[in-house]
């Protein structure tokens, strides 16, 4: 392997949320680009999230050789988020190579998550990863592993019970307050942030009977959006410690750096409600809610790590379906490192040769079918002729990536592109690939492909 592939981070199970918070990433786009001109490699994705920071790199082996590429991105990490070295250290994981693979793949079906099987990160990933690709900072390596973690967790999904009765850290907040409160009719309950978090959060707690939702959001219109969905209502950010003595449950998801709820205000707010009890989940990373609200007299404050225990209660039935979707992503693993191997040279040019071969034959059979006996002598003439027109077909694009190679040192966007084109991986092909898409302007029309069916002797005419 010529690509050094390193995955660096913290979730939550390796730090607490005061930790992630510290080391949470806000401007990931930026932090890419100068981890590109700081450190020897090639290509950064980096995914930060309420429950990990994850940092994949890919590094020429050369060029990194010398350096030692997990203590290069750690300190960079650490400058970033102006904190200390030692306590990162302390709490990241670092996988390397296949492990690697392995692991994001794991991420990606949500076998890594405090809720196994919650789909919510896999659209954070690709969120990520669409933003790595308009920085440029995703390459082919990160392209090509990026795409197949997607693969996998659709086939984790699809060939395993591992998302059935699906759950959420929304979901788990909600069971929470009603282990508070018991029935959530006739309460009322304040989400702060209008995220996908908020979303999830607002559909649980309708479907509990909650009596009133109020939605507040820095931007308004968005608050009012979600407000409109959820029949509930929109109120102006800055009325929102006012609203709060109205309020019983309050579910926090906000991507503030700071608190926007302090002790000194809930103070205020529970001698209007007569000290009504009130509940806080603080979603958030970093967090919404000053910890000093637990302090206070019937107030009951949890943040995200306080979740494990309601989430621990939905796992025990995927444990087996979890066992299934490991083996999914070993596959897949292998294939990825089948694949990696293939970006040198030589192995393509195999392998591309070699799919020639399969294709001419196959198609010569065909036609000494249709031809009826031939002799031993026309037989082999036949062959030569087939064999000669598919290499001669491939002598320019052969030497279009020798060439490249020799230039550039390495020519692995084409190789990939390659591999794409002839399909040298045997990737699963849609069954609609081959048709023709034509925009007849009232409608469109499918027709079929006309260089497959007049490559194919025994298709219909």
């Amino acid at each position: 392997m010529h690509k050094n592939i390193l995955l660096i981070g913290l979730n939550h199970r390796s730090a607490g949320v005061d930790v992630r918070e510290k080391y949470a990433l806000t401007n990931v786009a930026d932090f890419e680009k100068s981890l590109l001109s700081a450190c020897p490699v090639s290509e950064v994705m980096a995914l930060s999230t309420c429950n990990r920071v994850e940092i994949l790199v890919v590094a020429d082996t050369a060029k990194s050789a010398d350096v030692d590429l997990a203590e290069a991105v750690l300190s960079h990490w650490a400058g970033t988020c102006s904190g200390p070295l030692d306590p990162l250290r302390a709490h990241t994981y670092c996988h390397k190579g296949l492990e690697a693979v392995t692991h994001l793949f794991c991420v990606a079906a949500s076998l890594d998550s405090m809720v196994m099987g919650e789909p919510q990160i896999l659209g954070q990933l690709k969120t990520s990863y669409r933003k790595a690709v308009e920085t440029g900072s995703a390459r082919v390596i990160i392209n090509r592993l990026l795409h197949k973690s997607f693969s996998v967790a659709k086939r984790v999904r699809t060939e395993t019970a591992i998302a059935s009765s699906a759950v959420s850290i929304s979901y788990a907040a909600v069971e929470l307050a009603k282990k508070i409160f018991g029935e959530l009719s006739g309460k009322t309950a304040l989400l702060v942030g209008a995220g996908e978090m908020a979303e999830l959060a607002a559909t649980h707690l309708l479907a509990s009977g909650i009596k009133k939702l109020y939605i507040c959001n820095r931007t308004f219109a968005r608050a009012q959006e979600l407000a409109k969905t959820m029949h509930g209502e929109a109120i102006f950010f800055e009325d929102m410690v006012e609203r709060l003595r109205d309020v019983d449950i309050v579910i926090s998801s906000t991507g503030s750096p700071t608190a926007i709820i302090r002790a000194r205000d809930i103070r205020e707010v529970l001698k209007k409600r007569r000290n009504r009890a009130m509940f806080f989940i603080d979603i958030a990373v970093p967090r919404d809610i000053d910890p000093d609200v637990n302090g206070l007299d019937n107030v009951y404050l949890y943040d995200i790590d306080d979740l494990k225990e309601v989430v621990e209660e939905n796992m025990s039935t995927r444990q087996g379906e979890a066992v299934k979707a490991r083996a999914i992503v070993d596959i897949e693993t292998g294939a990825f490192a089948t694949w990696l191997k293939s970006l040198a040279l030589q192995p393509t040019i195999t392998d591309l040769l070699g799919r020639a071969e399969e294709v001419a034959s196959r198609e010569l059979a065909k036609t000494i079918k249709r031809l009826g006996p031939v002799d031993d002598e026309t037989r082999a003439a036949l062959e030569v002729l087939v064999s000669s027109v598919s290499r001669k077909l491939l002598h320019e694009p052969i030497c279009f990536l020798k060439r490249r190679t020799r230039e550039e040192g390495t020519a692995e966007r084409f190789i990939d592109m390659t591999r794409r084109i002839f399909n040298l991986d045997a990737d699963p092909v849609n069954a609609d690939a081959h048709l023709d898409r034509r925009s007849l302007g009232d409608g469109d029309e499918e027709l079929d492909c006309e260089c497959c069916r007049d490559a194919d002797p025994e298709s219909p005419e």
